[in-house]
Order: C-alpha cells, then sequence, then structure tokens
C-alpha cells in the first residue's frame, strides 16, 4: 500500500488539469505581497537611476576624397603618387580601429590622468572644469589606479594628501609606457607646496597650475588619479565607432563616441579627425617629400662643384690676363658645353638608376623611393613601376595596424611587390645600357671638339675648360633649384584626403542613458511579472490541499463539514466549552450524519462511526474524540473505541493509564468490563487501545474482533472508532466493514492531494463506504475557499460571531482576556 500511495502522489500533478480560478484567487489572496514585489522594484529602479552615472552619445562627420592639388597640373614636371590608396574609406575606416592611431589621440589628449571631485556617489570626472591643470613629468613614474588628493590651502598654497597601506605601489613611465613599483611611505603622507613649484616624489611628478578664469577656494578637494596607458587605449579603441553616413554617401563617415563626460568625447572626436586628417597628409606628402629629400642631397654636390669651378675661375683670372677667343673657336666650346651638360644629365640619370639598382637590392622599405622625375627620366615603364611599388608598399604599411604579420594578405602584397620589382629591376637594366651607350657617343663628341681645340694656346684651352665646366655647374645647380622649388610648392599646397565635415561639439543633447522611463517600466514588469511566476511554479509544484476546491476537484467523495483552527489546551473543546465556533461545527457534522446513518436504518442496533485520515496529524483522534463527545451531550449512550493500536493517544486527553484496552481483550487476556472506562462525560464510556502489540492488523482481523463490535451494538447507541491512519497501514481497512459510516479527515495545507487518489481508489473498489470528508483547520477566506466552502464557512462565521461566546479581540482584548477584565 505504501508503494501504492507513492506512485499516486508522484503522478497526482499529471492527472489534475491546471485550476486556473485557484490560481487567480491564490493571486488575490496575495495581492499585498504583489504590491510589496512591485514596490521593491520601483524602489530599486529609483536608485539605480539616481546612482548610475548618465552616458552620453556624441558624433561628427568627416569625408574621405582624393583631393587634388590646384598647383599640380599637366605642365608639372615631376610626377608623384598623389592620394594613391590613402584615399580608400574602408582603410580609413580600418585606422581608426587601430591601436597606434588611438595610442596617438590617447597621448596628445592625456586621458590617462582623470581630474575627480567628491560626488554624491562617487568620484566624478570633471575634466576641464578642474581650476587647475597638472603638467606631467613624463620622464618620471605617476602611481596608477589611486586616487591623489589634492586640498588648496590658500590662493598660492596646497596640499598633496593620501594614506598608503603597502610600502610599494605601481608607478608608469609615460615618455615609455613602462612600467615599475615605487618605495612609499606606509600610513597617512601629506606635503604642502606652492602653486607652481615642481613636486617630486616616488609616486607623483610634475607642476600643478591654475587654469585661468576659476577661483581658488580653500579648503576645497581634488583628486588626481593616474591610469594604465594600455588600458585607457584599449577602452577607447572598442568605444569608438565609426560607419558610413548614409547608403547614398559612402565618402561620408560618421564618427560616435559613449562616454559620462561630453567634453572629453568631443575633444576625443575632434583630436581624432585632426590626427586622422594629419597622418594621411603625410603619406599622401610622402613621395613628394622623398623626391626633395634626393633634390637636396644632389644640390649638396652640384653647390659644392660649383664653388669649386667659381674658385678655379677667379685664381685663373688673377693670374692670367683676359684672351679674345675668335669666333670659329667659341662656337667649338659652346658645343662642348652642350655635349658636357648632356653627358652631366645622364650620368644623373645613371647614377639615380645605381641608386634605385642597389636600394631595391638591399632595402625592403619601399616607401622612400624618389620620383624618376626629379633627374629628368621619363621612361614611361619606370615611372609606372616606382609608382605601383610605393602604392603596394604603402598599402602594405597600413595593413601592419591592423592584421597580424604572416596573414596572407602580407603574402598577396609581397607577392604582388616582388614581381613588379623584377619587372623594374629588368627596366632599369635595360635603361641603364641605353643611358650607357648614349654616355660613349657624348664622350666620343666631346673628344673630337676638344680636339680642334688643341690649335689654341695652353691658356687660352684653360680659359675656356673652366668657363664651360662653370656654365654646365650653373645649370645644374639652377635645374635642381627649379624643381625643388616645384616640388616643396606642390607640397605645400597639398591638403588631405580627410575633410571635417561636422566637428563634435556639445549642443546640450546627447543623453542615451540611463533610460528612467525603460528602467521604471522594467522595473514594474518584473516586480509584478516575477513573483507571479514563482507563486505559479510553487502553485503547479503544489501536492497540498488548500482549500475545499481542491478536495471537491479531486474527489467526488462528499465534504461532510467543516472544522475551524483552535486552540485548546487539550482536544476536549465540545466539553469545555460547548459554545464555539468549533464545537457547533461537530454539531452540524452529527447532523449531516443521520442522513447517512437513515440508510443503514435495518436494524435497531447501536451505529458505528469509524474516523481515520491518510497520515498521523491530521486531526483523526481530535474528531473522534468531539464526535463521541456530541452524541454523548444528546443523551445517546455513546463509547469510543481506540483502535489505533501502533501510535495510541486517547488516554492523555481523559487522564486514564493506557495499561490495558482492546488489546487485552482480543487477546483474551481480560474481560470487556474490565477494560471499559467511564468518562466525566456522561453517557461516555472509553475503551483504550492497550500496550502497543506486535500484530496488530491480526489482531483487528480476528473474530473476537467482530464479535467485540457486535456486543457493543447491543449496548450502546453510537459507537466510534478511533483507527490507525488509512495511507500508512491497512489497520483502517480491516475495520471497515464494522462501520456504518466513515469519515476521512483532511487537515487543509497538510494533506496531501495524492492521497484522495487514494481514497477514491478504494472507495471505487467497493473497499470503502458511506465514506465522508471532513476538512480540519479549515479558515473562511473568500479568495481561496469558494465553491461550497463560500456558503458553508460564511454561515458559521457569521452566526458563530452573534451566537458563540465572544472572543477577545486584538492586542488590548488578549490582555483584558488574560487579566480577566470584562468590557
Amino acid at each position: 500500500m505504501s508503494r501504492e500511495f507513492d506512485e499516486i502522489e508522484n503522478h497526482d500533478s499529471f492527472r489534475a488539469t491546471f485550476d486556473f480560478r485557484g490560481f487567480l484567487f491564490k493571486l488575490l489572496s496575495l495581492w499585498k505581497t504583489l504590491m510589496l514585489c512591485v514596490g521593491f522594484a520601483l524602489l530599486t529602479a529609483y536608485f539605480i537611476n539616481d546612482r548610475k552615472q548618465n552616458i552620453y552619445s556624441l558624433d561628427s562627420l568627416i569625408s574621405v576624397g582624393n583631393e587634388k592639388n590646384p598647383f599640380f597640373t599637366a605642365n608639372t614636371s615631376i610626377s608623384f603618387n598623389w592620394g594613391g590608396v590613402s584615399g580608400k574609406v574602408g582603410e580609413i575606416i580600418t585606422e581608426i580601429k587601430t591601436r597606434n592611431h588611438n595610442e596617438t589621440v590617447v597621448d596628445s589628449l592625456q586621458y590617462y590622468m582623470e581630474y575627480l571631485q567628491e560626488g554624491k556617489y562617487r568620484k566624478n570626472d570633471i575634466y576641464t572644469k578642474a581650476p587647475f591643470e597638472f603638467e606631467i613629468d613624463k620622464t618620471k613614474g605617476q602611481m596608477l589606479n589611486v586616487p591623489i588628493g589634492v586640498r588648496f590651502l590658500g590662493s598660492n598654497t596646497f596640499e598633496i594628501f593620501l594614506e598608503f597601506e603597502n610600502a610599494t605601489a605601481q608607478v608608469q613611465f609615460y615618455n615609455d609606457k613602462a612600467k615599475t613599483y615605487a618605495e612609499v611611505p606606509v600610513g597617512a603622507f601629506s606635503k604642502t607646496y606652492a602653486i607652481g613649484e615642481p613636486i617630486h616624489l616616488p609616486f607623483l611628478n610634475g607642476v600643478l597650475k591654475l587654469r585661468n578664469g576659476f577661483e581658488i577656494q580653500p579648503d576645497t578637494v581634488y583628486f588626481l588619479k593616474f591610469l594604465n596607458f594600455d588600458t585607457v587605449v584599449n577602452q577607447y579603441k572598442n568605444a569608438i565607432n565609426i560607419e558610413p553616413y548614409s547608403k547614398t554617401s559612402s565618402s561620408v563617415l560618421k564618427l560616435s563616441l559613449r562616454g559620462t563626460n561630453k567634453s572629453k568625447i568631443v575633444d576625443f572626436l575632434n583630436a581624432t579627425s585632426a590626427i586622422l586628417s594629419s597622418t594621411e597628409l603625410k603619406r599622401k606628402n610622402l613621395y613628394a617629400t622623398n623626391t626633395i629629400r634626393f633634390i637636396d642631397s644632389s644640390l649638396t654636390a652640384v653647390n659644392t662643384n660649383l664653388k669649386d669651378v667659381v674658385d678655379q675661375m677667379n685664381n685663373f683670372r688673377k693670374q692670367n690676363k683676359v684672351f679674345n677667343i675668335d669666333e670659329e673657336m667659341t662656337q667649338i666650346s659652346e658645343r662642348l658645353k652642350e655635349f658636357d651638360a648632356v653627358k652631366q644629365e645622364e650620368q644623373s640619370k645613371l647614377n639615380y638608376l645605381n641608386s634605385l639598382q642597389d636600394y631595391l637590392h638591399t632595402k625592403t622599405n619601399y616607401t622612400n623611393i624618389a620620383a624618376p622625375t626629379s633627374v629628368g627620366i621619363e621612361e614611361s615603364n619606370i615611372l609606372a613601376s616606382v609608382s605601383k611599388i610605393t602604392a603596394l608598399a604603402i598599402q602594405r604599411q597600413n595593413l601592419e595596424y591592423t592584421t597580424k604579420e604572416g596573414n596572407v594578405l602580407f603574402k598577396d602584397l609581397d607577392r604582388r611587390i616582388d614581381a613588379e620589382k623584377n619587372v623594374l629591376l629588368e627596366t632599369v637594366d635595360a635603361t641603364k645600357s641605353i643611358i650607357s651607350l648614349q654616355l660613349n657617343t657624348i664622350n666620343r663628341n666631346i673628344a673630337n671638339a676638344e680636339s680642334k681645340l688643341r690649335g689654341l694656346p695652353e691658356d687660352q684651352q684653360n680659359y675656356l675648360k673652366i668657363r664651360r665646366k662653370l656654365d654646365i655647374s650653373q645649370e645644374a645647380y639652377d635645374v635642381y633649384m627649379a624643381k625643388r622649388s616645384e616640388a616643396a610648392i606642390v607640397k605645400a599646397a597639398n591638403v588631405s584626403d580627410i575633410t571635417v565635415i561636422d566637428e563634435a561639439k556639445d549642443i546640450g543633447g546627447g543623453l542615451i542613458g540611463p533610460n528612467k522611463s525603460l528602467n521604471y517600466m522594467l522595473a514594474l514588469m518584473i516586480g509584478f511579472l516575477l513573483p507571479i511566476l514563482v507563486i505559479l511554479i510553487i502553485f503547479l509544484l503544489d501536492t497540498t490541499i488548500h482549500s475545499s476546491e481542491d478536495v471537491t476537484q479531486l474527489s467526488k467523495i462528499p465534504i461532510l463539514g467543516l472544522l475551524g483552527k483552535y486552540k485548546h489546551d487539550n482536544n476536549l473543546i465540545v466539553y469545555e466549552n460547548p459554545k464555539s465556533v468549533v464545537a457547533e461545527s461537530f454539531r452540524a457534522i452529527r447532523s449531516s450524519l443521520q442522513f447517512v446513518f437513515k440508510k443503514e436504518d435495518g436494524n435497531s442496533d447501536g451505529k458505528t462511526l469509524l474516523i481515520t485520515s491518510s497520515v498521523s496529524g491530521e486531526g483523526k483522534t481530535f474528531c473522534s474524540v468531539n464526535m463521541a463527545t456530541v452524541y454523548a451531550l444528546t443523551g445517546k449512550k455513546t463509547i469510543l473505541l481506540g483502535l489505533d493500536l501502533r501510535k495510541p493517544k486517547i488516554f492523555d486527553d481523559f487522564d486514564i493509564t493506557n495499561d490495558k484496552g482492546v488489546v487485552n481483550y482480543l487477546i483474551g487476556d481480560d474481560s470487556l468490563e474490565n477494560i471499559t472506562h467511564q468518562t466525566n462525560i456522561e453517557n461516555l464510556s472509553l475503551i483504550l487501545s492497550g500496550p502497543i502489540p506486535p500484530n496488530p492488523s491480526e489482531l483487528l482481523m480476528s473474530d473476537r474482533m467482530g464479535g467485540l463490535i457486535q456486543q457493543l451494538r447491543k449496548e450502546y447507541d453510537m459507537i466510534v472508532l478511533d483507527t490507525a491512519p488509512l495511507g500508512l497501514v491497512t489497520d483502517a481497512l480491516e475495520l471497515v466493514q464494522y462501520a456504518d459510516a466513515s469519515i476521512f479527515m483532511i487537515r487543509l495545507d497538510y494533506t496531501k492531494k495524492g492521497m484522495l487518489q487514494l481514497v477514491n481508489a478504494k472507495h471505487k473498489a467497493g473497499e470503502l463506504k458511506n465514506i465522508s470528508f471532513v476538512l480540519n483547520f479549515f479558515r473562511y477566506n473568500s479568495n481561496n475557499n469558494y465553491g461550497y466552502g463560500y456558503g458553508y464557512g460564511y454561515g458559521y462565521g457569521v452566526y458563530g460571531n452573534t451566537y458563540h461566546e465572544n472572543k477577545a479581540q486584538g492586542f488590548f482584548g488578549k490582555i483584558k482576556k488574560k487579566l480577566g477584565i470584562k468590557s
């Protein structure tokens, strides 16, 4: 039977359908709890909204294009790689998220240093609203992550104060970002300084200066806090967002940033745009810068050579008289000058190609190649190859900011650079061969012309030679100066591909959090729905009977009556307090039993009433004692028979020892007269269970048990059988055959629902006849006792309050009752 009970109890929740009405009334009964949860949730939302810092989001707009230089035209003799790959929008988006770029921005704004002031809940970052600024000595360490107090003592003095718990503190040098540990004094530290006086401490180094337009209030306290540089960079790197402004205009990008200080957001966005524009301009000018550097190095050599030739000419004139050279020799000299000028130009080209060839063989960074047109090389293949190699090298350099070495993108770029480099080297070799042939021809022409001048006197020959060198050197110098000026003008007039369309600015908006309305709405929902969910889970997992409605849903067996919760010293409440509501409830049950007994009026013998329950503690003995009492008080000769042989209790209420009882009779050890006790209640006799036997079920199944019931029927009008719990042992089932009516006690908030399934099964099988339920510990409540319980409980509640003894109500009423004071 125990196994059957367990199976029924475990599977009861699957058999029963969801009681929506019961759940609704459960919620109504707990409305105060729901309101308390909602109030707590709203209060929590209020504190969250009040304590949480405001979050702002600001943005700026930049345009990415390929800006053409207004001074660069088709007539410009030097070709540069204007714009190149730097104009790609994708690379700009990538660069904004690179660590290198954000390190530059953070370092320029010194965002690793915070100016703090004590607020209501925390130290707030006041940034430029601080009346002072601290100039950091980047070559010395600053203590990390610990607020350093600054208290102004007057208009010209301040105090540095803080308290150290350990003898060492971590410091960072912001020039190279190195970190180490410094020794600090343990305990409270304070030191006074004058405004502008250098501070040299193990944990703080720099100069504190006042900002213009601020007044210092004595005893005001601020804090300086230094942060890990890498942590700050990583924070802004992850926080800044860049995206196309619209689908129709992909070249316009929107920069946005979130934070708690709008001024810092504005400065970071604008600094980002400025540094990005400056970086792009430097990259755009890289080709031109390299060309100017190359021309400058060439000019140095030309200038030195020109000075030497001028010195030769001056010395020659001092030592010799001025000569008159005939026209034919002058023409030959001019031709020689032209040959020398061409020779020098070709030699410059050859020198450039040799340098380029050596550079390509020995270097890996191809971003520093000068423009070939700076020495007059117009070979289209060389110009195209140099331009492509430089562009690919810049693209690879940009990729290094965002991609790890070894990535397949690097391999692809290196392959393309090597392929273009091989083509360029072959072109350079071919061009060098051509230039060498041209130089040989020029040298022969020079030799022929010089042979014609050998007829002149030696001093005239030297004069013509020096003059040719002077003219050639001057022309070369003028050409290089013209090219350098041209390159410098074009570079100076160049503009960045990044243009700020709309810079970041604090115009009073930008608040995005906390969303106070949403927080209150979520609090309202959570405060209302979460307890409902908890109540629903408890309701679904609850296997205990709580109301008469639960009983009517689980069983068709009728409810005979309701017993309210009571407080009494013993179980004799009907006898000792006959005007109580509980006593009236027992009388009502007695009246309802008359209809059951009428069906069994086959003979005139006494009636038997069996009272049982599922487990101990449900009020079975309490009901047995009081049912026997109400019958005895009506004048019926009644006997209460204690048949719970395993755990007897009745003897305690009547102050009788349980030395002998029905067990002694059943084993033939004693007579019926000797085990029958007359109680102090008129017409009520009592037979106790006696000593606990080893075989209670076998004794109750014996013939002597049947004979005992038959004899008692003849002697008494009412026989009340107090039996063992039905859900634990089979004793009660053995006694059902002797019962004219049976009561199954259900204690609300205690009895399990599965037990009713056990009773239903026994009743359906015919093992239990004329059985009814009595609900114990019933509390009238319109929210969770409805249907049958509503009418029944309501009648007793109202009627009892007017007919029965008045109970002292409230705290003072209880005191009056204790003291015996009558109202």
